[in-house]
Order: C-alpha cells, then sequence, then structure tokens
C-alpha cells in the first residue's frame, strides 16, 4: 500500500468510498442529509482540500484524507478494509494537528482517540448548520 496524492481521475472512487463510509458509520444521518452532503463533496470539498489516497497494491483506493493546513477536515476509509491500518497511516502521513469529529460518531471518536488525539471543544452545529455536533480533537505535545 502506499499513500499519494489524489488527482482528478480519482473523484468517483473517493466519493464512492465517502458514501460507503458514511452509510456504514453514521448512523445518524437520514438519507436526505447524504443527498444534502453528497454534491459538496464531490463538488467543493475535494477539489478544495489536500486529499491524499491510500491506494492497494493493486492500485484500487483504500480511503482517503483531505487537509486543509493543519486540519484534518475528512478521514473516509472504504468500510471493507475497516480496522486494517489504513486510517492511522492515512494520520500518520498527514501528520494533522487538528481534526472535528462527529459526536454522534462513537466509533470515528474512538479512532482518534486511540490515534492520540485529545478533545479540546465542542461545537452545537457541524460547518453546515445542521444539528449534528461537532467534537474538537487536537494532537497535543
Amino acid at each position: 500500500m502506499k499513500i499519494r496524492l489524489s488527482a482528478k481521475r480519482d473523484t468517483a472512487r473517493l466519493v464512492d468510498i465517502w458514501l460507503a463510509a458514511v452509510r456504514a458509520t453514521h448512523h445518524f444521518l437520514t438519507e436526505d442529509d447524504i443527498e444534502f452532503f453528497l454534491p459538496r463533496l464531490r463538488d467543493l470539498h475535494i477539489s478544495a482540500l489536500e486529499v491524499h489516497v491510500a491506494e492497494g497494491d493493486d492500485g484500487d483506493l483504500l480511503g482517503f484524507a483531505g487537509l486543509d493546513g493543519a486540519n484534518l477536515e475528512m478521514l473516509f476509509v472504504d468500510p471493507t478494509h475497516h480496522g486494517r491500518g489504513i486510517g492511522k497511516l492515512l494520520i500518520d502521513h498527514a501528520v494533522a494537528l487538528k481534526v472535528d469529529v462527529n459526536e454522534q460518531n462513537p466509533g470515528a471518536l474512538a479512532f482518534y482517540l486511540k490515534c492520540g488525539f485529545t478533545q479540546v471543544g465542542r461545537s452545537e452545529l457541524d460547518g453546515s448548520g445542521k444539528p449534528f455536533p461537532l467534537l474538537h480533537l487536537a494532537q497535543l505535545g
């Protein structure tokens, strides 16, 4: 497996990974919520961020991390590859200092805490103004 910067040709696969991962882990979202976020991810966020992809030996993309400077804005791994160290590999590669995680996603919170992040704050609304509380995490020291 290798980590590389994403290319335009990766966008469709990144959207597929995002969709599968969100459906597998973000049980607090309705299908309407997912449909709200999907075009924003596809048309805005992926192109606006520095996106690193984890690529398997067969060339398939297994996950990705989107960075905005020192902020880890998104981290998604294909659910068929959860628990295999891909997310940790992407974090170690990115050396992210801060990340927001949905409070209603305990699996993601546990993952980030295991990776050495600490909660440093909380917001009632997500970045789109939706009522999905965010926990602000940072790697300290």
